[in-house]
């Protein structure tokens, strides 16, 4: 499987709040520390669109976590 085929679980976090209907099909969780956690279980063609929007709406990224295995489930 070429790895651009592969889907992982990616923890995109972004300073300020984020409303859930900017990027569907993820999971939007507002933090305490008036950031916001985006997640999902995405391919890479999917994680570039998600950085585009994050750019294109001016956020600050903080980070980014990818928890790659063949369920694309995070590691515990």
């Amino acid at each position: 499987m070429n790895h651009s085929d592969r889907f992982i679980t990616y923890q995109i976090r972004v300073e300020g709040l984020v409303r859930q209907e900017w990027f569907e099909n993820l999971r939007v969780t507002p933090l305490p520390e008036g950031e916001t956690l985006i997640c999902g279980l995405v391919d890479q063609a999917a994680l570039h669109g998600i950085l585009t929007r994050i750019r294109d709406l001016g956020l600050v990224l903080v980070s980014i976590h990818s928890f790659p295995n063949e369920k694309g489930i995070p590691h515990v």
